[in-house]
């Protein structure tokens, strides 16, 4: 895939798509979900194996993607913890925690990020 730019658009994940957010600036990515009370559907922080929940509002899930939109691990995260780093972990998303048990993601299942004019194939690296 091009250049990742912040933005929205959609998080494909087993026929069901999900509102998605996109951080993939510095300052993007450093934000996150801080500050917020919530989010409707999901924030894909590119570029990045690893996440904390310092200063968060409430719990999150947190999925590991690698590179071809794989998800690697899914874990619940209360706010003020350190997340592991995930070597083979290329993104993260993130969602209010029990979203991604809902949308039936889990380890191996693969999912599609469409933004913008750009669609991101689960076979090729992001």
């Amino acid at each position: 895939m091009g250049k990742w730019v912040d933005g929205t658009g959609t998080l494909t994940v087993a026929a069901r798509d999900v509102p998605l957010e996109v951080a993939a600036s510095y300052r993007a990515r450093r934000r996150g979900l801080l500050g917020r009370d919530g989010i409707a559907g999901a924030l894909l922080i590119v570029r990045t194996n690893s996440v904390h929940t310092f200063g968060m509002r409430f719990p999150i899930d947190v999925a590991h993607l690698d590179g071809s939109f794989t998800v690697r691990s899914v874990v619940t995260m209360r706010p003020g913890r350190l997340g592991m780093i995930r070597p083979r972990g290329r993104h993260v998303l993130e969602a209010e925690a029990g979203a991604m048990a809902g949308w039936g993601l889990e380890p191996g299942v693969r999912v599609r990020v469409s933004y913008g004019q750009v669609t991101e194939a689960p076979n090729r690296a992001g």
